[in-house]
C-alpha cells in the first residue's frame, strides 16, 4: 500500500506540472479553460472558481485540462482554442511536454547538488564521488556467469578474495586468470552470494575465454552548486535522447517484426518500481522521478490521437491543406485514440498484475 501511495504522489506531481503548462499557456493566449482535473472521471470532488472547475477524479492515473474548442469546435468564439492562430495553439499543446522536460532538469539538478548515482566515466575534475561500487550491468546468455547464477544488478564484492577499485581492474583480473575456476562474491539486495565460474570461449567473444559478465563502476556523484544545474540539463538531454531512441526501436520492431522487444510496465509495474527505488533512498527516487517525467514528455509528444503530439499533428495537417480539419472528425479521432490508450492501459495493467501478484 505504501508503494501505491508513493507512486500516486509521484504521478500526481508529474501530471500537475504537465497540465499546468497547458493551463497557464491557455490562459495566456486568451482561451477559456473549462476544467483542470487530476485523475480521470467520474469526479470525486470539484470546485468552480473564476469560471474554471477544479476537480479530483476517481481514476488516479493521469489528469487533464479541458479547454473550450480544443478539438476544433466553437471556432467563431473569440475565447475558443480553435479560434486562435496555429502558433499560439502549438505553444499550448507543447507546453505540457516542455514542463515535464524542465521538471526533469530541476530534479537532476537537485540530485547533482546532493549526490546522484551514476556510472563513473570521464567525470569533470570538480565532481565529488563517494560510495563507489562495481555493478553487474549485463550477463551474456548461456555464459559461465549466467549459468553460475550471477544476475544483472548484482554488486561485485570480490573475485578469489581479491577486491578491486574499479570495473576495469576486475575485468583485467578476469582476463589474466582465464584457465582456472573463479570464486565471485556478489551482493544482491541485502544478501551476499558466492558463485564459482570458469571462463570459456563464447561466440560473441571472438575466441577469447570470458565469464560473460559486463561490469561498470558506479558511485554517488555531486557537483558544486553552481555546476549542478549545468549537469542537470546535460543529464536531461542525454536521457531524453536515449528514451527517444528506445521508443523508436520499440515502434520499429512493432511495425517490422510485429513484436515488442522490451518489457513494458503499466501503472502497477511502475508502482512496484517506485517502491523498490524508494527503499534505496531519496536521491534514487529523485532520479527515478526525473526519468518518469522525461518518459511522460516523450509519450505525450508522439503523434497519436488524444495525445499532445496527436493534436499537434492536426495543426500540421491544417497548415498543409490550408484549412482546419472538421471539428467533428477531429473529435471522433481523438475519442477513438483515447479509448485505444485506455485499452492499452488495461492490457498492460493486467500483465503487471499477473507478473507481480
Amino acid at each position: 500500500m505504501g508503494s501505491v501511495i508513493l507512486f500516486l504522489v509521484v504521478l500526481s506531481v508529474l501530471v500537475l506540472v504537465h497540465e499546468a503548462g497547458h493551463f497557464f499557456t491557455a490562459l495566456w493566449i486568451g482561451a477559456k479553460v473549462e476544467e483542470f482535473g487530476v485523475g480521470f472521471p467520474p469526479r470525486a470532488l470539484s470546485k468552480i472558481k473564476n469560471g474554471i472547475r477544479y476537480s479530483i477524479n476517481w481514476i488516479p492515473l493521469g489528469g487533464f485540462v479541458k479547454i473550450k474548442g480544443e478539438s476544433g469546435a466553437d471556432r467563431t468564439d473569440p475565447d475558443s482554442f480553435g479560434s486562435k492562430p496555429a502558433w499560439k495553439r502549438f505553444i499550448v499543446l507543447i507546453a505540457g511536454v516542455a514542463m515535464n522536460v524542465i521538471l526533469a532538469a530541476v530534479l537532476f539538478s537537485i540530485g547533482y547538488g546532493i549526490g546522484m548515482p551514476q556510472v563513473i566515466d570521464d567525470l569533470a575534475p570538480s565532481a565529488h564521488v563517494r560510495d563507489e561500487m562495481i555493478y553487474v550491468v549485463n550477463v551474456a546468455e548461456a555464459s559461465p556467469a549466467g549459468e553460475a547464477g550471477i544476475a544483472a544488478g548484482d554488486i561485485l564484492q570480490s573475485i578469489d578474495s581479491n577486491t578491486f577499485a574499479s570495473a576495469d581492474e576486475a575485468q583485467a583480473y578476469i582476463q589474466s586468470h582465464t584457465d582456472a575456476a573463479m570464486t565471485l562474491v556478489v551482493k544482491r539486495d541485502a544478501d551476499f552470494f558466492t558463485y564459482t565460474a570458469t571462463p570459456r570461449e563464447l561466440p560473441e567473444a571472438e575466441g577469447r575465454k570470458v565469464l560473460g559478465v559486463g561490469l561498470v563502476t558506479t558511485g554517488v556523484v555531486s557537483y558544486p552548486l553552481y555546476l549542478a544545474p549545468v549537469k542537470g540539463v546535460e543529464a536531461t538531454i542525454f536521457f531524453t535522447k536515449e528514451i527517444l531512441i528506445a521508443f523508436y526501436d520499440l515502434i520499429k520492431n512493432l511495425i517490422i517484426h510485429q513484436e515488442v522487444a522490451v518489457d513494458l510496465s503499466g501503472p502497477v509495474g511502475i508502482a512496484v518500481m517506485t517502491g523498490e527505488v524508494a527503499k534505496l533512498g531519496f536521491v534514487y527516487l529523485l532520479q527515478f522521478g526525473a526519468l518518469l517525467s522525461i518518459n511522460l514528455a516523450v509519450i505525450n509528444v508522439l503523434p497519436f490521437p488524444a495525445l499532445d503530439g496527436g493534436r499537434i499533428l492536426f495543426l500540421v495537417i491544417e497548415k498543409v491543406i490550408g484549412r482546419p480539419v472538421p471539428s467533428r472528425v477531429e473529435g471522433i479521432v481523438h475519442s477513438v485514440g483515447f479509448m485505444l490508450l485506455m485499452a492499452l492501459v488495461v492490457l498492460v495493467t493486467y500483465k503487471d498484475l499477473v507478473k507481480f501478484l
